[in-house]
């Protein structure tokens, strides 16, 4: 199957930078374009992408509140934020919006490319130590709008939160399941589990909670 990709930035450069890239690599098609966050909300509703690379410092919207109204309009379209700044302020913020990731606007053609493809597939891009870096400073430096409800944590079983725990730390279902000596479809099914007793939207939110219900404590 083809990935959709929407591209998100207020640089025209940028914009057609990424185009030409992704529709070189096999599998990828740039549908559409946007210059800011409103124009991306109403592309989402249009052209129905599977992938939004998303800009996050735009005039008129910026990304993190179109971040936020993609992922409450309940669109199938995974977020994978881009930014200059390793350690920007907002992208802690998007992660915790919805959006399954992020990648720097200077990551190689490669990086790009499989960072499209691994959001695509519902996995978090959560495996560069510079993010995994950037969720735990930012879970322990952000002043967040609500306290986690930690009641849905109690729901889980012992394997459920272990699961959890190696999720947050940037494990993929493959590296878990060899850490656990169990089939990744038995880590696919525990993820499942996982998202819907806590009320979450993919694995990049997953972590982020084990974060701030302390369930997992940086290093």
């Amino acid at each position: 199957m083809t990935i959709r990709v929407l591209i998100v930035d207020d640089q025209m450069m940028v914009r057609e930078g990424f185009s030409v890239l992704l529709n070189a690599m096999e599998g990828m098609e740039v549908v559409g374009e946007a210059v800011d966050g409103r124009q991306a909300i109403a592309q989402v509703a249009a052209l129905r992408p599977d992938v939004v690379l998303m800009d996050i410092r735009m005039p008129e919207m910026n990304g993190l509140e179109a971040t936020r109204q993609i992922v409450a309009a309940d669109t199938d379209a995974k977020v994978l934020v881009l930014t200059t700044f390793d350690l920007d302020e907002y992208v802690y913020q998007a992660l915790r919006a919805g959006a399954s990731g992020f990648l720097l606007k200077d990551a190689s053609a490669r990086q790009l490319a499989e960072g499209v493809r691994v959001v695509a597939a519902g996995e978090a891009l959560l495996a560069p130590s510079v993010t995994k870096r950037l969720i735990v400073e930012f879970s322990k430096l952000s002043e967040v709008s609500r306290v986690p409800d930690v009641s849905g944590v109690g729901e889980l079983t012992e394997r459920e939160t272990e699961v959890l725990v190696l999720i947050a730390q940037g494990l993929s279902n493959a590296e878990i399941a060899d850490r656990l000596l169990v089939a990744e479809s038995t880590i696919k099914t525990h993820v499942s589990r996982i998202l819907v007793k806590l009320g979450l939207r993919d694995r990049t939110q997953a972590a982020v909670y084990a974060y701030e219900t302390r369930l997992v404590t940086p290093a």
